[in-house]
């Protein structure tokens, strides 16, 4: 293989997919358990996609978050988000444990972040967004590892829906038995 080759890290071990796709389902639903709108948790996986560089999960998650009624303001200037007062103190919460469990930042920073976003939350909701972020991580490295490709939709398309894929068997599309369910965006499933 060469290194123009695509490598599809997803469908060369389905079982190893699968599994990741199980903790995306199960993060989601600790998500949900713990009273985080789809909204929110779409915004700390776009914000950790965009740390990540993964274009596929920016575009797939940006779909996701539309579709949850996050404003194309909001989308706009979420890389920005420490310097708008458009974000509330959960999204704000949210957001920094996404961005500490992207960058790792050195230890006192990082619990200096946390520690600012912990007050803001229950157990549940702290611990649902740190798997979140977690979720989303490995999904933007196997996205990332495999090249999965961003194909362009109708112009009038948009970013109103995630992207819909023909057919699994196209390159770049991950393995046919990942599920792409709005209820498994929580884990991240890119």
């Amino acid at each position: 293989m060469s290194a123009g080759d695509h490598f599809h890290l997803d469908k060369a071990d389905p079982g190893s997919w699968r599994a990741l796709n199980g903790l995306a389902r199960k993060v989601a639903a600790a998500a949900e358990d713990a009273g985080l709108s789809r909204a929110l948790v779409e915004l700390l996986n776009i914000r950790v996609s965009q740390l990540n560089g993964c274009a596929y999960c920016l575009d797939l998650h940006t779909g996701y978050a539309v579709e949850a009624g996050v404003s194309a303001q909001k989308l706009a200037v979420l890389p920005a988000w420490r310097e708008t007062e458009l974000f509330d103190d959960l999204e704000r919460a949210a957001l920094a444990i996404g961005e500490s469990v992207a960058l790792l930042p050195d230890e006192e920073t990082r619990l200096a972040e946390l520690a600012v976003a912990r007050a803001e939350l229950t157990d549940e909701q702290y611990s649902a967004l740190q798997w979140s972020a977690v979720a989303i991580s490995a999904f933007n490295r196997v996205s990332i590892l495999s090249r999965h490709q961003v194909r362009p939709r109708p112009a009038a398309a948009g970013a109103e829906a995630p992207p819909k894929h023909a057919s699994p068997e196209e390159p770049g599309d991950p393995a046919p038995d990942a599920p792409r369910t709005p209820s498994t965006v929580a884990g991240g499933t890119a």
